[in-house]
């Protein structure tokens, strides 16, 4: 069954379904959703490019982080690294490429919905078993150190996150957007969701006046909207954080994408914010080609932060600097510098750091990217 035909089927049930329904099945639907089928980040054939997938040097720095957070614990074994939204496991390679301190207590965890994109992370890396990984390296009962530690690094990978509390970090880069949303329009003074149907043998929107609880909370996150005025309503990304820092019992949870506030997005053109990509370009519209291009909406921190508010939050950028990509670059520069002349692989790869940090940093870019962090003792 299509994306288009699973659409049609609760449209001919219910006579039209949510805005994060609909979102749900183009990306997630199988075997035809957007992620299910394959797509994502990547260079040739892929659909658009993260910062992990720029190069190695991204992963070099959340090495850097994953090492202060580790001291910052007290240097626990084993130290669990879960990334949600893995993918192919490209931030992962360039995490361990970067031989971190904390390797030999690392354990890392892929978390990653899609069973695609699953398959392709044992081509490039070591994955075992995830109870091997994730028991307990000290037997309650008897307490001597399991044969695993000290010997990380250990990975694996799950299609959703652990379900037992553990001391480390979770990350999400690019995550939260792709977490389906729904959608609300103001009309009238009135709140109406968005709801989508078909017209004949096409999709279209529906607006239907939204429940009096939604409208007292689209009200207290966005008071000034106007008529014409539309904005998300992320709870799917609640709900995730809310899991998230269910699964730290001493660390923190890090999410990197882009990002607004609630009263920002309802002044802004829904175009601005609710996008879609295919083959690294602009798609259509979001209910245009369903299963086919990636659909994606700002995150509103606000709305996260009803939750808990962030311990920090910050640009890509400064946040790559403050964990050591300057320096990180002056070492690649250096190699570059001493290698040249002799076509060295490691001086090539110096180089490289240059130019990958300067998409990174972009601040039209990838450097406008929001860095969210909450510490949780």
């Amino acid at each position: 069954m299509t994306v288009v035909e699973a659409v049609a089927e609760r449209v001919a049930r219910f006579g039209s379904l949510r805005f994060d329904e609909f979102v749900e099945l183009a990306l997630y639907h199988q075997p035809d959703g957007f992620f299910a089928g394959g797509g994502g980040a990547g260079r040739a054939g892929a659909d658009f490019l993260t910062s992990p997938e720029v190069g190695p040097l991204f992963g070099a720095v959340v090495a850097n982080y994953l090492d202060a957070v580790w001291v910052d614990l007290g240097r626990p074994d084993p130290f669990v690294v879960v990334e949600a939204a893995a993918g192919r496991g490209a931030l992962a390679i360039a995490v361990l490429a970067a031989a971190p301190e904390c390797a030999r207590a690392l354990r890392y965890v892929l978390v990653e919905r899609s069973e695609v994109l699953r398959a392709r992370q044992s081509e490039h890396l070591p994955l075992g078993a995830p109870f091997e990984i994730l028991g307990p390296s000290v037997d309650p009962e008897d307490p001597v150190p399991s044969p695993t530690e000290g010997t990380g690094p250990l990975l694996c990978s799950l299609e959703e996150l652990p379900s037992e509390p553990v001391d480390g970090v979770v990350l999400a880069n690019e995550l939260l957007d792709n977490v389906p949303f729904r959608l609300f329009e103001r009309v009238a003074g009135t709140w109406h969701e968005v709801r989508v149907t078909l017209d004949g043998d096409q999709l279209v929107e529906l607006l239907v006046v939204a429940e009096a609880d939604v409208t007292a909370r689209l009200s207290a996150l966005a008071p000034d909207a106007v008529d014409g005025a539309r904005v998300p309503l992320q709870q799917g990304a609640v709900d995730w954080l809310a899991d998230a820092l269910g699964v730290v019992r001493d660390g923190a949870v890090l999410v990197v994408d882009y990002a607004d506030t609630t009263p920002s997005l309802a002044a802004r053109p829904q175009a601005e914010w609710l996008r879609t990509y295919v083959h690294h370009g602009r798609g259509d519209g979001p209910l245009e080609q369903p299963g086919r291009q990636d659909v994606t909406c700002e995150v509103a921190v606000d709305q996260l932060a009803r939750l808990r508010a962030p311990s920090s939050s910050t640009t890509q950028a400064d946040w790559l600097r403050q964990h050591g990509i300057e320096s990180l670059v002056d070492d690649g520069r250096r190699r570059w510098e001493a290698g040249a002349a002799t076509g060295d692989l490691a001086a090539l790869a110096g180089r490289s750091r240059v130019r990958e940090a300067e998409a990174l940093t972009d601040p039209s870019g990838l450097g406008a990217f929001t860095v969210l962090e909450w510490r949780v003792r």
